[in-house]
This record gives structure tokens, sequence and C-alpha cells, in this order.
């Protein structure tokens, strides 16, 4: 299975250029200096990287909106007296509008370009924000994450494919790499900066808000005076119409990791919308702060797996992350039956390395060798699986809190996400074994 840095010097767009200059004059000696090689390569390297850096800073605001308000739930809870299933309904509700966004809007960059799409998506995050810092109830809380999951759906794969717009040749992989870790850190980052506020902000459940709707009008003025990276082309409605696209090169890729991918995002949706619960279930004294921690300490793990394992070749560090689920689990379990808060919070932990380390072996071994055309659509399909497993299971774990009570809930929620981890490192072993004889 090719990684993503296998074909990304052959793209190269100066490759010919030395070419072009002897034609246009024949006479002179057809010579290429070192200086001629590398010069062109540098100018591109500096050129790329602000808007780089541009583009990965949406995406972590982004993904650190989707997370900010899982430390508020308790507070929810104690404001408006709401029920485990409905703070999972709330979670899922910005999870499943931004799975039907990726299904409809997902690959309309490819066709617009990346700009309009951001900008629109953007000033639509915005006006989520302000939503959520003015929500007084269940009702209007539902709404504005209806709100922010369409608008975050549209704009994470334009800026997931921007990214790989801006791949370099003189540092193959960047762009990949960078699609894995900033999503994870931003969600850490939310969870993290949302918990801290709690404490020492009078309004918590509205400064957060309001300081995710200022970056991202910030960043939408940004993306307008950035030079575009996609090609328009036409096809635009068209590209409206629900689908999944997966290139076959990326196809077996994804057949191979999806139950890993499942594993690992079921037990992000588990952490992210009943963690505080948890936490108060396993240690009831704890201050309100070590429910949002528990998350942080998911997202954290998972970041820095990413970047630990940037060098790890993509199948191996999907395998590994997928072996890490059951011990995961584990820990989980025993923190339900006396262990006590640490067991919970090193199952996180190790939840978090498994998170970070299927995640990038996937997004690795899906794009490895993909078509420009491709990328935004792909982004969106691996998106799609992965926030179908994060919200679908919490939903049933919220209904099954409300009948049999939190603990047999999420007994049977580890439970089912080491099986499924168990299934991915079979079919990931198996995978190895039929490339190797190749090689």
């Amino acid at each position: 299975m090719p990684s993503a840095t296998s074909g990304a010097p052959a793209q190269c767009p100066y490759a010919a250029a030395p070419v072009r200059k002897a034609t246009a004059n024949r006479t002179a000696p057809l010579r290429e200096t070192t200086a001629d090689r590398t010069a062109p390569l540098r100018e591109t390297t500096a050129n790329r990287t602000a808007p780089l850096v541009l583009y990965a800073s949406v995406l972590t605001t982004l993904l650190a909106a989707s997370s900010a308000p899982t430390p508020l739930y308790p507070l929810y809870q104690d404001q408006w007296g709401l029920s485990a299933l409905t703070i999972t309904v709330i979670f899922s509700a910005y999870a499943l509008t931004l799975l039907l966004a990726l299904l409809t809007v997902g690959a309309l960059s490819d066709h617009l370009g990346r700009r309009p799409v951001l900008v629109g998506a953007l000033a639509l995050e915005a006006v989520s924000m302000v939503l959520l810092a003015t929500a007084d109830g269940a009702g209007p809380l539902i709404a504005a994450r209806v709100l922010q999951g369409a608008a975050t759906g549209a704009a994470t794969s334009a800026s997931g494919a921007a990214l790989l717009d801006l791949d370099d040749p003189l540092r193959p992989g960047r762009s990949a790499l960078t699609n894995s870790i900033t999503p994870v850190a931003g969600m850490a980052g939310g969870v993290l900066v949302s918990t801290l506020l709690i404490p020492l902000s009078p309004a918590p459940t509205v400064t957060v808000y309001l300081l995710l709707a200022a970056l991202f009008v910030a960043q939408a003025a940004a993306v307008i005076r950035t030079a575009e990276t996609g090609r328009r082309r036409p096809g635009a409605l068209r590209s409206l119409l629900p689908r999944l696209g997966v290139p076959p090169s990326a196809r077996r890729a994804l057949l191979t990791v999806g139950t890993g991918v499942v594993a690992v995002w079921a037990l992000g949706g588990l952490y992210s919308s009943l963690g505080p619960a948890l936490v108060r279930l396993v240690a009831p004294g704890t201050p309100r702060t070590a429910g949002g921690m528990v998350f942080f300490t998911v997202s954290a793990a998972a970041a820095l797996t990413v970047g630990a394992l940037r060098r790890t070749a993509p199948t191996a560090a999907a395998t590994g992350g997928s072996l890490a689920v059951i011990p995961s689990a584990a820990l989980s379990l025993g923190a339900l039956h006396g262990a006590g808060p640490l067991a919970l919070f090193g199952g996180a932990a190790l939840a978090g390395i498994a998170f970070g380390a299927v995640s990038q072996g996937a997004l690795r071994m899906m794009l490895g060798s993909l078509d420009e055309r491709d990328r935004a659509t792909t982004v969106a399909a691996y998106y799609v699986l992965s926030y179908l497993a994060m919200s679908l299971p919490a939903i049933a774990a919220g209904a099954a809190t409300q009948h049999y009570g939190l603990r047999t809930a999420a007994y049977a929620y580890a439970i089912g996400a080491a099986v499924l981890a168990a299934a991915a490192v079979a079919a990931l072993t198996a995978s190895r074994r039929r490339i190797k004889p190749a090689r």
C-alpha cells in the first residue's frame, strides 16, 4: 500500500522547466545546474507555508469548536435538568448534520474552488457560535449544533483538500500529516480552553463560543486574501447529489482499516458525549473540571501519537493503534469495577493513542496516491465513516443509559470497541502478508 509520500516528487510542476527553456533557445546548451533545480522549489516552499498554516489553523479551530461543549454538558444538565439521552442527542445532532453536509457539499470545493466554500462555511460557523452562546435550553442548543455541523462539514473537506493541494515536493507527506494531527490537536485545545474557563469565567457557556466566533471571522477574512489552491471545473450542482465516491486506490485501504476507524471514533464519541458523566460515576467527588479533562486526555494523547508515528509505516501504525483499543477497553472496565479514576484516565490515554495511530495510518493509506479531483471527495468519505462511527453508537449509549444505566451502557460499549479493534488487527495483518511477497 503506497504511503502519502509515494508519488509527490513526480508531481512537481517545475520538473520540465529546463526543457522548455532549451526549446525556446535551441542554440543554448541543454544544461541544468543544481541552482536551477532547487530555486523554483525553494520559492514554492516559501509560498506554500503561509497558506498551509492558515488552512491548518482553520481545521484546528473547526475541531476545537466541535469539542468545546463537552466540558459544559454537566453545566447544561444541572441548569436545565437534561438526561444522558438528551446530551447524546445534542452531541449527535452536530455529527449527523456534519455527515449530511459531507455527503452533499463535501466535493463542492472540487468544482467552485476552496476559497468560496471555506469563506461561506466559516461565516456560518461564526453564526452557530453566537447561537450556542445565547442558547437557553436543549432545543436552541440542538439547533445551534445542527448549523455548526453543516458549516463544519462544508469546511472540513475543503480545508483538508486545500492542505493536500499545498503538498510540498521538498517535504512530501507534510500535508497528509497535517490533515491527521490538526483535528485531534484542535479537539484537545477546544476541550482544554472550555474546561479552564469553567472556574475562570463568570459565564463559561458564553465566553468560549464568542472567542471561537471571533476566530472564525478572522480566518474567513484571511482566506479571502489567500490565493486559490484548487481548480474550478464544471459539475457543481451535480456534485450536491448525495454520494460517496472513493477511488479504487483508496477503496481497498478503507475496507482494510475501516473497522479500526470505527472502533477508535466510537470511543471518541463515548468520551466526547458521556466522558464527564463517566468521571462522576467512577469518582463522584471530583470537581467539574475533571469531566472535561478525560476527553482532553484522549485528544492530547491522539495528537502526540500522530506526531510520534509520522515516520512509521501507515499499516503498522493502524495495526498498533487497533491493538491499543483492547487494553483501553480493559482499563475502562476496571474503572467501572472499582479501579478508580486513574484506570479511567489510563483507558482514555490508550484510547487517544489508538485514535491517533489508526487515524494517521488510515489517512496515509487512503491518500497515498490520489488525483487532485478525488481529494475532497475521499476526505469527505473518510469523515462520513468516522462521524457515523462517532454519533450512532453514542446515541445508542445514551438510550441504553436511560434504560439500563450508564455502567451497563459503558460496559457494552467497551466490549464492542474491543471486538471491532480485534477484527481490524486481523484484516491489517492479512493485508501486510499479501503485500510482503511482492517486495
